[in-house]
């Protein structure tokens, strides 16, 4: 793992994003782990180094705009934003029921691209409700980027649609650097490696 990648996993690990223990998610199931990156909102050193790799890795990408998928993105999004002088666009939750009635924030013209980028990505569903307001006001979206792919099938699922996935590191690495680093067990790493095989989207 690249250095600057070591040292965002380390953080990652010391903010607290990831933890280890019984987690229901959204379908019920219980994982053996949870990653959670909306601490980096009150850790700015950690914020800006996520930034900076993130502006180093966007550049082999051809786009016009970004987006952070809210909430947890938002953020990410906006930092990227002011390294990078790249304008961003969000997509609201719900539409405002009032005023101008936006679906989308920001400043676009339709036929723009979206560079898609978001914490993490299991199944690739949340990806894809993030993607349809954009599509509706005429945005293209190719690529989307994450931080963490917690290889459970978003990629294939994103591929379906055409959109790419890109990742800055898998649940793999980020557990592995984590075991070498003396911050994982060999019974949390197996445990998490399991899991994430179990729970693949077919």
């Amino acid at each position: 793992m690249p250095a600057d990648l070591a040292q965002l996993a380390d953080e990652l690990h010391r903010i607290g994003a990831i933890r280890f223990g019984e987690f229901q998610l959204k379908d019920g199931t219980i994982a053996p782990f949870y990653i959670d990156l909306r601490p980096l909102v009150s850790e700015p050193k950690t914020l800006k180094l996520l930034a900076e790799v993130l502006a180093e890795r966007i550049k082999e990408f051809r786009f016009d705009l970004i987006t952070g998928i809210p909430y947890a993105a938002l953020p990410i999004g906006v930092a990227v934003s002011l390294l990078t002088d790249i304008p961003l666009v969000y997509a609201r939750r719900e539409a405002h029921g009032s005023g101008t009635k936006k679906k989308v924030e920001g400043k676009f013209e339709p036929g723009q691209t979206v560079l898609v980028i978001d914490d993490v990505i299991t199944t690739g569903a949340s990806k894809l409700e993030a993607w349809e307001p954009l599509q509706d006001v005429g945005l293209e979206v190719r690529d989307v980027l994450v931080v963490i792919d917690r290889e459970q099938g978003g990629a294939e699922v994103l591929a379906q649609h055409g959109l790419r996935l890109h990742s800055l590191m898998t649940i793999t690495e980020l557990l592995e650097r984590l075991r070498a680093a003396g911050k994982v067990t060999d019974e949390q790493l197996r445990t998490a490696l399991d899991f994430v095989k179990q729970h693949r989207v077919a």
